[in-house]
C-alpha cells in the first residue's frame, strides 16, 4: 500500500512539472496564477499522501499550512488583479 501512495505522489509531481512549464510560458498572468494555485493544491495532496505512506503525522500539519498559504496567495492575486496599484494605471508618479 505504501508503494501505491508513493506512486500517486510521483504522478502528482509530474503535474507540478507541467505547471512549471505553464508558469514559464503562460500567455497571461491569470494562466500563471492558476498554475501557481496548482502547486498549492498538488503540494497539499503530495504531503498528505506521503504522511500516510511514511506514517509521519507532522506532514499533515505542513499540508494544512500549505493549504492556508495557497488560499491567501489566491486572494492576494485577485485583489491585485482587480485593484491595480497607482504605478500600473499610467500614473507618472
Amino acid at each position: 500500500m505504501k508503494m501505491v501512495l508513493i506512486g500517486f505522489a510521483s504522478v502528482l509531481m509530474l503535474t507540478v512539472i507541467a505547471g512549471l512549464i505553464r508558469v514559464e510560458r503562460g500567455p497571461n498572468p491569470a494562466d500563471r496564477m492558476l498554475a501557481a494555485q496548482l502547486f498549492g493544491t498538488t503540494g497539499v495532496a503530495i504531503l498528505l499522501l506521503l504522511a500516510e505512506a511514511m506514517e509521519i503525522p507532522a506532514l499533515r500539519d505542513v499540508a494544512l499550512v500549505f493549504a492556508l498559504l495557497a488560499a491567501m496567495a489566491a486572494v492576494a492575486f485577485v485583489k491585485r488583479a482587480w485593484h491595480p496599484g497607482p504605478h500600473e494605471k499610467g500614473d507618472p508618479s
